[in-house]
């Protein structure tokens, strides 16, 4: 059986009481002095400077330095590995960038892409190499689309193009484009004090070892839509290279069903993996105000959003369910509210023998601020333990990808954004 593990964020606060004068015969005491106002907690959304490093830190498994492999990135993404130790990056404002193997960050932005909506949190994603990369050049991407007859009107597409190995793409095609337009004045009435209209696209792709793409759709914070079949709102999409389906999908044939759809009831899922030794796929989420989640991806599962949730609705709407529901699956990692959302971003496993003791741990990149190494069980499951890194670095983490080196690589979704390698300390 699958174990839930549920993570409290935060810890509880003290209050004093203040004490009062008693009253006297003589002259009457002067006031006491106003308390000073609390401070704060500190946003985990603010921008802290990231220091130029290195940095060095000692583990509960290992000793790890950690080092700034390039800064001056503007909300960085993803990031892909080339054949020659180079990698592609990609900054949300949408711009495709080349980092050398030696962390030289091209001063010059790759051309060719299209118009992307860039407001909110939307704007261009991930990025995938073709598993035939080598010979073919295709990537592929993740961007947010704006409408031709309305630009606020926007969905998630997946591009192929081809690049030259230099400053082009050509052959720029969308293979894909997702239904799940949203941002057309008047909005719809909606529950539960969702967001705005330009967020929540989800945006991530893997490939997998058959060479189908598995593209994350996010609800677009539009949540009634996430428990219909006939629209791509909160779903996870199976697509063939070519941005055809697969006649095997698991609703190929059901006439309620978008035949794309390979798993459904999503919030906005950010990360998305396949284990490369077990071959299990993987899928972070954000919930509302806490609920986030590790999701094991199942062919043809719901995982319940927005009906079923263990955050909380930003209007304190109670859920209809909570977990153990009847048909939908349950998270194997929860973080609840108390007090903040936890915020995963990209997901990897690690796998190797760099860093005793950490082959087979899944690594989350956390936009509160840290990165977190949650432990597996023989089962298979996590085993309830994790372990926070890179707190003190005060840097919201985008995503984290195992490199061709063994070393895991991370980007700060910043505005003064960077990419870190962690590699073995001494």
């Amino acid at each position: 059986m699958r174990r839930m593990i549920a993570l409290a964020l935060g810890s509880a606060l003290a209050m004093s009481a203040a004490a009062g004068w008693a009253q006297t015969d003589g002259p009457a005491p002067a006031a006491p002095a106003a308390p000073a106002p609390a401070t704060p907690a500190p946003s985990p959304f603010l921008a802290v400077p990231l220091g130029d490093g290195p940095w060095d830190y000692t583990t509960e498994k290992n000793k790890i330095h950690v080092e700034v492999v390039t800064k001056g990135l503007d909300h960085p993404w993803g990031m892909a590995f080339l054949p020659n130790g180079d990698m592609l990056v990609t900054e949300r404002p949408g711009r495709l960038r080349i980092v050398s193997k030696a962390g030289v960050l091209d001063p010059t932005p790759i051309a060719g892409l299209p118009a992307i909506a860039a407001a909110g949190i939307g704007g261009l994603m991930d990025v995938e190499l073709h598993p035939n990369f080598a010979k073919n050049r295709l990537i592929y991407l993740t961007y947010s689309k704006p409408s031709a007859d309305d630009p606020k009107n926007t969905t998630l597409a997946v591009l192929r193009a081809k690049w030259d190995g230099s400053h082009q793409l050509s052959e720029v095609k969308d293979i894909f484009v997702a239904d799940a337009w949203f941002g057309k004045e008047p909005l719809p009435q909606r529950c539960c004090g969702q967001g705005p209209a330009s967020g929540s696209f989800g945006g991530r792709m893997a490939f997998d070892s058959e060479g189908y793409l598995f593209v994350t759709s996010g609800d677009r914070n539009y949540g009634e839509m996430v428990q219909k079949t006939d629209n791509d709102f909160g779903k996870i999409l199976r697509l063939k290279d070519d941005g055809s389906i697969p006649d095997d999908n698991p609703f190929v044939g059901d006439k309620d069903y978008k035949p794309e759809i390979w798993t459904l009831g999503h919030r906005n899922p950010t990360g998305l993996t396949i284990d490369p030794e077990y071959g299990e796929m993987w899928e972070t989420e954000f919930g509302p105000h806490g609920g986030d989640e590790v999701n094991r991806i199942q062919r043809g599962a719901n995982y319940g959003w927005i009906d079923v949730t263990q955050g909380e609705h930003y209007d304190k709407t109670p859920a209809k369910g909570v977990k153990g529901v009847q048909g939908m699956t349950d998270p194997l990692i929860v973080w609840l509210p108390n007090p903040n959302s936890a915020n995963p971003g990209g997901l990897t496993f690690y796998h190797g023998k760099r860093f005793p003791g950490w082959d087979g741990s899944l690594f989350i990149a956390m936009m509160t601020k840290s990165l977190v190494r949650a432990g597996m069980g023989a089962s298979g499951d996590p085993d309830g333990h994790q372990e926070k890194l890179l707190e003190d670095l005060k840097q919201r983490l985008r995503d984290v990808r195992q490199g061709p080196d063994g070393n895991l690589y991370i980007l700060t979704d910043e505005k003064e954004g960077a990419m870190l390698r962690v590699s073995p300390g001494r």
